[in-house]
């Protein structure tokens, strides 16, 4: 691109804007070694960058793998794992605005260095609790255990239960008791959730303006598409060592295997959830290491050192010049007036409120604003409970869910943000045109969820719970349906879970609620005969039972595998409009409040969507329950059967309600844009260069959005700076 001497000096004559900051570069180097400069220094931060956002990524996305591990291992509901999944975003919203405000004018590095090291230290906090509570244990009839003594499941005199097993049995309960009653270890994990969210917050606001200030123009979407689509590495590595974390035993190394009676299908299972809250947090560590070895500032590129400003100016935003000098002469009066750090900040504690009036005057801005809050709802609680969806809709473990999701959703996520950046790029696409493909994405990818309505399995077989003991829908209170004439004999207990698999192919509750009158074998070998309740059915030869639930209906695994195509399709879809959207972002404010901006859009996301949208999300989830497991000292634990029909409906129905809902905001969005926007032939002078956006006179608080759409219809674009 070249640009003749004359137009050179008129250029510069009309957009000139004072330099913000300029004090470390070397104005006296040569063009070359300052780009040599530029490019190595900004290479090095983008890598270092990259592998933060990897290490966040790794250790967010794999405690969104063990939401149901830790529900299972503390025995608390859906709600209150939501609570905990929330306090990362509490952590955020403590020092969101001061690292956001201040971090822009402090070491930018060194900041994001420091919350490295919180953020690896709150991931060790919550593996803690391993090895201050006890060993895990589950409910389980004592005939499975490795036992000489051999009980009837079906207790119909309980003196064939020797009087000492029954007594140290119940002196084992109480001893539990006593211990668990002063101590709820899941705070541990919710402080150390919230730690991480502290360590994380400067990463983002500073590492994204950072790249946004120092990068080329023109690159500077496809460096943030690279990092954002480097940092999805994140959560495919996290899903997969949530995979195999998943497959170990909680307790592994600290109890024999061979005595552990419940498999990977069974909903009391429990895996090794806090190895990997340990390797992520020896990988947070590393990744904070260069930050503590970069400059706070990198030489200007040297199209910017020729405008004279910033990306926002050079492509996006024209502001009024006369305005933009006094800004600055006004900064440069009270800079010279504090001549000590503490008249600093209290200069820039002055000007907070009227840069967050600017914010909020901007309509762009702020319709954006509400349009990604509530879609970062919708996202936010999908994403959450997915893994839960999967076990629970198509009878999956927890070790298959991790894997299928972090080795297939998850790299159509990273694809999709990479082609949104890639687009951008290569079709030169303005701020209009990043609305448009940001809407287009988010219309047609919730267009694509409303499929997996369709796409859900039958509720499990259970006798009491989703059938009667004589094979019809289960239509009665279900407490009251768990007894029947065949068990009324037995001395059972509606609290237990301790399911079994009949021949007929029915799960039963327990081995009592089956009416079983003799076993066979040990652990997971058990063997139940003589089970009343089995031979109750017509279609029923035989009334033995095995240990462990029964597996879904034949159509589930088909189901299981159209959702995982939707789902991928979908995944994708909504990803593409990711990059355009922080587009969109940055080019709609003004350039010396970016920082501060994404730090409130940031803070917004945290506050009104990170963490709400866990919570009653899981109190939705909750609703859907059919059977709840009791604590050994009494009261509600977690929940071992859901109802598939109304866990589908109230999931996937959430997510849309919430997702159609941002549609009309982006719609908006693009409507304010396409008022303020003039046709291209407007914009330019009779020579073919842009005209002056700033002559009509706008209110200060809204950027004239005349000059911020690239027209397509420019035919010297390509040869003009």
């Amino acid at each position: 691109m070249e640009i003749s001497s004359k137009e050179n000096t008129r250029f510069f004559s009309n957009n000139t804007i004072l330099p913000v900051d300029r004090s470390s570069f070397k104005s006296e180097s040569s063009a070359s070694k300052e780009k040599q400069s530029c490019c190595g220094g900004l290479k090095i931060f983008l890598g270092a960058l990259s592998f933060v956002y990897f290490a966040k990524a790794l250790s967010g996305s794999y405690l969104k793998s063990t939401i149901t591990q830790i529900e299972r291992r503390f025995d608390i509901p859906s709600s209150l794992v939501g609570v905990i999944d929330g306090s990362f975003e509490i952590g955020n919203l403590l020092i969101i605005i001061l690292v956001s405000y201040f971090g822009a004018k402090l070491h930018r590095p060194r900041i994001i260095g420091a919350g490295c090291l919180i953020m690896s230290a709150g991931t060790f906090l919550i593996a803690m609790p391993q090895f201050f509570m006890g060993r895990y244990r589950y409910e389980r009839f004592p005939s499975t255990v490795n036992s000489t003594v051999n009980i009837s499941p079906c207790l119909q005199d309980k003196s064939q239960t020797p009087l000492s097993a029954l007594e140290k049995s119940q002196a084992k309960i109480n001893a539990g008791c006593e211990k668990e009653a002063g101590s709820s270890m899941w705070i541990y994990v919710l402080l150390g959730n919230l730690l991480r969210g502290i360590g994380e917050t400067p990463i983002q606001p500073l590492g994204i303006t950072y790249i946004d200030d120092y990068a080329i123009e023109e690159n500077a979407a496809l460096y943030i598409g690279c990092v954002q689509t480097v940092a999805i590495i994140g959560p495919i590595f996290g899903f997969l060592l949530g995979s195999l974390c998943a497959k170990l035993y909680v307790d592994i190394g600290f109890v024999d295997l061979d005595s552990v009676t419940i498999t990977q299908k069974d909903v009391q299972w429990v895996g090794a959830w806090w190895l990997g809250y340990l390797i992520a947090g020896a990988i947070s560590i590393l990744a904070g290491i260069p930050f503590w070895f970069l400059p706070k500032h990198l030489p200007k590129p040297e199209s910017r050192k020729d405008s004279s400003t910033s990306s926002e100016h050079s492509k996006f935003i024209i502001e009024d010049n006369k305005d933009q000098h006094k800004s600055y002469q006004q900064q440069g009066k009270i800079a010279e007036m504090a001549k000590g750090k503490s008249l600093e900040f209290l200069s820039r504690l002055l000007n907070f409120f009227p840069s967050l009036k600017s914010l909020f005057g901007n309509p762009v801005y702020i319709l954006y604003l509400c349009a990604s809050i509530i879609q970062f709802n919708s996202l936010i609680g999908m994403v959450t409970y997915k893994p839960k969806y999967i076990e629970q809709q198509y009878g999956q473990t927890s070790s298959k869910t991790n894997f299928v999701i972090g080795l297939i959703n998850i790299p159509a996520v990273a694809f999709g943000i990479f082609s949104g950046g890639l687009v951008m790029k290569k079709f030169r696409i303005g701020v209009l045109g990043a609305a448009k493909l940001s809407l287009g994405s988010s219309f047609f990818g919730y267009l694509l969820l409303l499929s997996l309505f369709a796409m859900g399995c039958e509720n499990s077989e259970v006798a009491g719970l989703t059938m009667s003991y004589h094979g019809t829908k289960q239509m009665t209170d279900y407490e009251q349906a768990l007894f029947s004439e065949c068990n009324s004999g037995c001395s059972c207990s509606k609290h237990d879970w301790d399911p079994i698999c009949g021949e007929n192919g029915v799960t039963y509750i327990s081995a009592c609620l089956a009416g079983c009158q003799a076993s066979n074998g040990t652990g997971k070998n058990t063997v139940f005969f003589n089970c009343s309740c089995v031979g109750t059915f017509e279609s029923s030869q035989s009334s033995s039972a095995v240990l462990g639930p029964c597996q879904k209906g034949n159509e589930c695994p088909k189901m299981f595998l159209y959702f995982l195509v939707i789902s991928v399709i979908t995944s994708y879809t909504l990803s593409v409009g990711g990059t355009p959207g922080y587009i969109l972002l940055l080019r709609c404010i003004k350039p010396h409040l970016k920082s501060f901006a994404l730090g409130i859009y940031t803070l917004a996301i945290r506050v009104l969507a990170g963490i709400p949208a866990p919570v009653y999300f899981g109190v939705a989830i909750d609703t859907t329950c059919l059977k709840w497991g009791s604590k050994r000292c009494g009261g509600r634990g977690a929940c071992r059967l859901y109802d598939s029909s109304a866990l589908r409906y109230v999931y996937l129905g959430l997510t849309l309600v919430l997702g159609t809902v941002s549609i009309f905001f982006s719609v908006a969005v693009l409507w304010v844009l396409r008022k303020k926007s003039s046709p291209p032939d407007e914009t330019l002078s009779a020579n073919g260069e842009r005209g002056n956006c700033g002559t009509k006179s706008r209110k200060d608080n809204f950027v004239n959005v005349d000059c911020l759409i690239q027209s397509t219809y420019w035919p010297e674009k390509e040869t003009r700076l």
